[in-house]
């Protein structure tokens, strides 16, 4: 960059100023590594960058995905698996070995704190913490028989979002648009909403080996609330004139390109590129999305924004559903860090669901009633679940043996409850579904064939399922 400056005997802080990029294009760098659409540059012709939309592997039943992760490990068997035989034998011993956990103390069997109850034509079993949830189970594909490898947080969070619960891979909404790009070269193609930065951090959202552009752009973080969480850096604070702003960033890529003909592949430099392009398109698209005034009152109050427990990820699932709408290719929205509970069970559950309750069900309505229902996966689900025996008096230890996950929408079958655990719900042991599966299923869904999404690194193809999964083709209506 300097020798590129330098050239034109400008410093590094006055180029940025006349490009009309300043350090917030730097920070959107670093953030998004961004798009990847036509770029002109001083009256060349336009070329497709590495996020054009390409074309799937075989007809796709989902064009986008909405990931709405419960960071901690939500508790099977207290809310999407109901075991009677826990009931009837609550506080007595597991009459069977216990798995291997993270926690060395756990003791007899404990009992749902919750009623359950039946929705739906499909006659679904739900949980009372998930009263409008269970209101969509007929459009819900429920897999009682989820498991994973690992009992701990950080390498249980990189195997759901990366293939990999012991090496940094490129997360699945990377492996996405890298196999599909973007439909809107505005937006970013993959984004994440207030993630965690804890357990992995940002190896969840993050494209490893795969060119930078392909990593999710972080909007906020665990730590701010919903409503402060926006697309940083996009505003025009100097108040350019568009036209000349783009005559000045086409002199300074100009720069940039003459810099990358002589160093050759230089996979940082073209994503600076790429995101200084999608930083000047963000200013006129990114600012009205994240404002939320045009939405109706009677939607806002839909997804709980005039509530103090619901509006945080009320807000979340409706910024979702305004992205897909948008053509983004990948959300996620995160609920965290507040599903461990090895304590405080009942209370901590109880208010967990009443804060994701009423807005996940508004997002379900919402993409139905719009018709984008058919065409978004909505995927839900933690790290692993928990275990039907007790910890202390009143929590439950991880549990990655067997646990559920539900999705909706993009091509599943709706109404059905697939795979189950035991009479007790520990093991995952009819039809079980691995994390790998679970991802291959995604892709296919996509239009992609898992084994055919690969990426020489290192040597040898690699993929997101890497040398496991099967696509669950039961699911798939």
């Amino acid at each position: 960059m300097r020798k590129s400056y330098s050239s034109v005997h400008h410093n590094r802080r006055e180029m940025l100023r006349a490009s009309g990029c300043g350090f917030g294009a730097l920070a959107l760098a670093a953030l998004m590594q961004g798009d990847v659409s036509a770029v002109s540059i001083a009256g060349a012709k336009s070329i497709a960058g590495p996020l054009a939309s390409k074309l799937s592997h075989f007809p796709a039943r989902a064009k986008q995905v909405i990931f709405l992760f419960m960071h901690g490990g939500p508790s099977q068997v207290d809310t999407f698996d109901y075991k009677p035989q826990l009931i009837k034998d609550h506080g007595k011993p597991l009459p069977f070995n216990k798995p291997r956990v993270f926690s060395s103390q756990t003791g007899n069997l404990l009992k749902s704190p919750w009623d359950f109850r039946q929705y739906g034509e499909s006659g679904a079993w739900v949980s009372d913490l998930f009263p409008n949830v269970a209101k969509h189970v007929d459009d819900m594909c429920i897999i009682n028989g989820m498991h994973g490898s690992n009992s701990r947080h950080g390498a249980a969070l990189l195997e759901l979002h990366t293939g990999s619960d012991t090496f940094v891979r490129p997360s699945m909404g990377a492996w996405i648009t890298y196999g599909l790009g973007t439909e809107n070269q505005s937006l970013p193609a993959f984004i994440t909403i207030c993630p965690t930065l804890t357990h992995g951090g940002a190896t969840s959202w993050g494209s490893s080996f795969l060119p930078a552009d392909y990593q999710g752009t972080a909007i906020g973080n665990a730590g701010i609330p919903s409503d402060k969480a926006k697309i940083p850096f996009i505003e025009n604070t100097d108040h350019l004139d568009l036209n000349l702003q783009r005559q000045e960033l086409n002199f300074a890529q100009s720069l940039n390109r003459s810099l990358l003909e002589r160093t050759g592949p230089d996979s940082a430099l073209e994503a600076r590129i790429n995101s200084y392009e999608l930083a000047y398109r963000l200013q006129t698209t990114a600012p009205e999305l994240q404002e939320i005034d045009d939405e109706s009152e009677a939607t806002q109050k839909e997804y709980g924004l005039d509530q103090a427990q619901t509006k945080n990820f009320g807000r979340q699932c409706l910024m979702a559903r305004r992205f897909i709408e948008r053509g983004v290719r990948f959300v996620q929205c995160t609920h965290s860090y507040k599903w461990d509970q090895h304590g405080g069970l009942r209370a901590d559950h109880a208010r967990n669901a009443m804060e994701v309750d009423q807005p996940i069900a508004a997002l379900l309505s919402d993409l139905k009633s719009r018709g984008l229902l058919d065409e978004t996966l909505v995927l839900w689900g933690g790290e692993f679940g928990r275990t039907p025996v007790a910890q202390g008096d009143d929590g439950r230890d991880h549990n990655p043996q067997g646990y559920t996950m539900w999705l909706a929408g993009g091509g599943v079958k709706a109404g059905i409850r697939y795979g189950a655990t035991d009479e007790y719900g520990y093991f995952a042991v009819e039809d079980k579904v691995h994390l790998h599966d679970l991802h291959a299923t995604m892709l296919h869904l996509l239009g992609l064939d898992h084994l055919q999404l690969t990426y020489k690194f290192a040597g040898r193809d690699f993929r997101l399922t890497d040398v496991h999964g099967r696509v669950v083709d039961e699911i798939i209506a």
